[in-house]
């Protein structure tokens, strides 16, 4: 499982509402307020309060008077700081929640790892929705049930959800465990038209995610790959709409590109890519290769082709001439290569907001945040090329801010949630001669999103139960000193005594 923290440009733009009409496992409403997409707002330097079960409460029926409850004591200006700078945390579910037979996996087992999320003070859980699985019996053919179950899991034991719309398959990238692919009706217009998907210069065929090149191509039963994601959003909006309206579901990420994240599937592990090869540009489908040719004749560079010097998968960047930083020969540097690197970010961002114009549209009147992942490609960072992040369509150099533009393009939809990976990672932990630097990377995303005014959320790419035990252990007792330590008087009298104050009156 995977862990997500939510951070915002400044807590000033933090608004405190209480909980939606959904019932929920009681937790103290004044203890436990929500930001207005249905977050715990509480101070990330302290534990907030255990959420456990108050009295029981009395049946919804219609004769049944509730008894006047207990008010809680007051916050006092410490604590409204407290909750104004609270970090929510979300816990990723395991990818095959459901199974490929669309059943929720384990259910009792499921929910008592819930339950236990819970307890800990987990604020929600995230959980991908599988194109592959719900659609896959034919086109516009959704069967949402076993979602359904799964999610009121998550209600049942007191969790809000975060929802991943995963238009990509699941299999062969860095953890994943389980295969889940595009639906099989999809891979069928596939087998016939290769070209449907992202294809590297030496036409090995990615059939993770279909490429943007066909967009705007009705190849799919009549319908273009904008109108399948449409489509399906619109049929989730519909068999949620429950769910969505009572402030159960607070986010959508919205799945734009491999592994669901903004970007072209330039280092695929199933093609033989390994860490810390610079990966490879993969826009040689003919759908992409027709847009660059029209490009670079509206330039009036009608000569210009797709670059054919960028290297392998696993080449360092100073083995290719495109990324070379001998000199001022590197073709990223050449009004060619910098004219491609243009194109090739460009289309990535202009995908991404087409979709986020149709989720905009699907989701209207939903109390909902959208979100979009954007990878955190840390390798070569330090490289003058930053090679990794630019065959994965992210333009980043110095002196030239690739992040800021993706950051401007989620601004635009209502200010859509940024979440990117990698924020676990140490320089120190990483390979020398990766040239890697992931903390000043998720610094330079941050301030890109908080400069566009947009949230960021942050979202570990690999498991770290290492760190998870680091800040887990409890310190030290203070030695009990019988002349001090048997009373206690003054402003620390008074503090404990509002602290048993609250107890009781959760408990009472």
């Amino acid at each position: 499982m995977h862990t997500m923290l939510a951070t915002t440009p400044s807590s000033s733009g933090v608004k405190l509402q209480p909980w939606g009409s959904c019932r929920r496992r009681a937790a103290s409403p004044a203890l436990l307020p929500a930001t207005a997409t249905g977050r715990i707002v509480v101070d990330s330097g302290r534990t907030p309060p255990s959420p456990l079960p108050l009295r029981a409460v009395a049946s919804e029926s219609a004769q049944t008077s509730r008894a006047p409850q207990p008010q809680p004591p007051p916050l006092d200006a410490d604590e409204e700081k407290m909750l104004a700078n609270y970090v929510p945390v979300f816990v990723m579910l395991p990818l095959d929640a459901i199974t490929a037979e669309n059943k929720v996996k384990d259910a009792e087992g499921l929910r008592a790892q819930l339950r236990r999320l819970r307890e800990a003070g987990v604020d929600g859980v995230m959980a991908d929705v599988w194109w592959g699985i719900v659609e896959g019996a034919g086109p516009g053919r959704y069967e949402w049930r076993a979602y359904r179950e799964l999610f009121r899991l998550a209600q049942e034991e007191g969790l809000k959800l975060q929802v991943i719309m995963s238009f990509h398959a699941c299999g062969g990238n860095v953890g994943d465990a389980v295969n889940i692919p595009i639906p099989a009706w999809v891979r069928d217009v596939g087998e016939a038209d290769p070209d449907v998907y992202y294809s590297s210069p030496g036409g090995a065929r990615n059939q993770e995610y279909l490429t943007i090149g066909v967009d705007d191509r009705p190849l799919f039963h009549g319908r273009t790959a904008i109108q399948l994601y449409a489509d399906f959003m619109e049929s989730f909006r519909e068999n949620m709409a429950d769910l969505l309206e009572c402030g159960l579901i607070v986010d959508i990420e919205v799945g734009l590109g491999p592994a669901g994240e903004l970007r072209y599937p330039s280092y695929p592990e199933s093609q033989g890519w390994a860490f810390p090869g610079i990966g490879q540009f993969q826009c040689y489908d003919k759908y992409l290769e027709e847009d660059f040719r029209a490009a670079a004749t509206d330039a009036g560079h009608p000569e210009w082709e797709l670059p054919d010097d960028a290297g392998e998968y696993n080449d360092a960047p100073d083995d290719t001439r495109f990324f070379t930083a001998d000199g001022a020969g590197a073709t990223y540097l050449t009004e060619k290569g910098r004219f491609f690197l243009t194109w090739y970010s460009s289309k990535l961002i202009e995908h991404g907001d087409r979709i986020l114009d149709e989720a905009n549209r699907v989701f209207l009147g939903c109390t909902v945040k959208l979100a979009a992942k954007v990878s955190g490609i840390h390798w070569w960072y330090r490289h003058p090329s930053h090679a990794a992040e630019l065959t994965a369509g992210y333009y980043n150099l110095d002196g030239r801010d690739g992040y800021r533009p993706i950051a401007r393009m989620l601004a635009r939809h209502d200010g859509a949630v940024l979440n990117f990976t990698c924020a676990e990672m140490r320089n120190s932990e990483q390979a020398e001669e990766a040239m890697s630097a992931p903390e000043e990377l998720v610094q330079q995303v941050l301030s890109a999103g908080w400069r566009e005014g947009i949230e960021v959320a942050c979202e570990n790419a690999l498991p770290r139960y290492d760190r998870l035990l680091d800040v887990t252990t409890p310190e030290a007792p203070y030695p009990f000193d019988p002349e001090t330590d048997m009373s206690v008087g003054g402003d620390l009298a008074e503090l404990i005594d509002r602290v048993f104050d609250k107890i009781e009156w959760i408990f009472c």
